[in-house]
C-alpha cells in the first residue's frame, strides 16, 4: 500500500494495465498468433510515453 501512495493510484493502475498488455501480446505472440502479439505489444510503451508526456506538462505548469 505504502508503494501506491508513493506513485499515486492512476499511475500505479496505468503500469498494471502495461503489465497486462504485455502478458496478454507475449501469449498471442507464442500461440502463434505473431502479427497480433506484436500490434498489441505496442500498446504498452505507448501508454507509457503518454504517461511520461503528461507528467511533463503537469510539472511545466508548476
Amino acid at each position: 500500500m505504502n508503494f501506491i501512495k508513493k506513485i499515486g493510484l492512476t499511475n500505479f493502475l496505468m503500469l498494471t494495465l502495461c503489465v497486462i498488455i504485455i502478458v496478454i501480446a507475449e501469449y498471442l505472440f507464442l500461440t502463434g498468433e505473431k502479427l497480433h502479439g506484436i500490434f498489441v505489444g505496442l500498446w504498452a510503451p505507448t501508454l507509457l510515453g503518454i504517461m511520461i508526456y503528461i507528467k511533463l506538462i503537469k510539472n511545466e505548469r508548476r
